[in-house]
């Protein structure tokens, strides 16, 4: 197995060795394997080839504790209350750990040998409090809470007017702890009037547009009946995290007097679009109502 001509390759599946992988059930990470694969090479892939069986193992130890839980269950370490350490909901950034990745951070060190020092510190991962993804998002938090002086009251005095002139008009601001601006939603009367005509399906993407702040824009967008897009309302987010999310689509939704978009009158215009034209076959309609 260890013969270099003889390559170790990662097959189509793997077994679920319970000293391997730990119970899906257990894995609440929302999602942040996606991330992950998006930030990171260290991501299994069909057709991966190693040299030695034991390569593969630190592979996976690496990529287990990248995206927040441990390969083998022995090595599970507790908390004297017994609590897993590398669930969300206990992993934690100690001030320490902040203020070096932020002195690395203007120092122009890139992240993951921050993070690696930070397990040479530890000890090794197995004692590491923490995974590389909680110091990417704080650091990005820190990147982008860089907000000038005055600009959290010049921009709620300018929503401000424009509620007044604009009837309808709607905004929303969050501040952290010190009163900085975190995250901003805004809808004017005409967005929220073409919600209530065309909101059975919403868009909403942070991808595609940043602005001077490098704070992702948010818009949320839908079709109108001249199969146009038309906006149901946009923010401005300091960080793409579960609680910012969560902030922001509630935000939305208050806005929109608690109606949220209506999929009933989606699904019964879809199954007459499939019904009229006979597309039940179509895979690629298929494909797409799936996603």
């Amino acid at each position: 197995m260890s013969d270099i001509g003889n390559p170790i390759v990662l097959a189509e599946s793997f077994e679920d060795n319970e000293e391997t992988f730990v119970n899906n059930e257990e894995i609440t990470e929302n999602n942040e394997c996606t991330a992950l694969e998006e930030e990171s090479d260290l991501v299994p892939k069909v057709g991966m080839k190693f040299n030695e069986e034991k390569d593969v193992f630190e592979f996976y130890k690496r990529y287990a504790y990248d995206v927040g839980f441990p390969v083998k269950r022995r090595s599970l370490r507790t908390g004297d209350d017994g609590v897993l350490r590398l669930y969300r909901c206990n992993r934690q950034l100690s001030e320490h750990v902040k203020r070096q990745l932020e002195v690395n951070d203007i120092a122009g060190i890139p992240l993951h040998k921050s993070y690696n020092s930070a397990v040479v510190e530890a000890g090794g991962y197995e004692n590491q409090t923490f995974v590389e993804k909680d110091c990417r998002n704080y650091i990005d938090q820190v990147r982008r809470l860089r907000l000038g002086e005055g600009d959290a009251a010049a921009i709620q005095a300018y929503f401000s007017k424009m509620q007044a002139f604009c009837p309808g008009f709607y905004f929303s601001v969050d501040l952290d702890e010190d009163g900085r601006l975190k995250n901003v939603f805004w809808a004017d009367n005409r967005c929220r009037q073409a919600f209530k005509e065309f909101g059975d399906v919403v868009t909403f993407d942070t991808t595609y547009l940043t602005n001077r702040y490098d704070m992702p824009f948010a818009p949320f967008v839908g079709v109108n009946h001249h199969g146009q897009s038309t906006l149901f309302g946009c923010g401005i987010i300091s960080n793409e995290d579960t609680r910012t999310f969560v902030w922001l689509f509630r935000t939305w939704l208050e806005c929109m007097e608690d109606q949220g978009p209506s999929p009933e009158e989606f699904e019964q215009n879809w199954n007459i679009f499939i019904e009229k034209y006979a597309l039940h076959d179509n895979d690629w309609l298929s494909g797409l109502y799936k996603e």
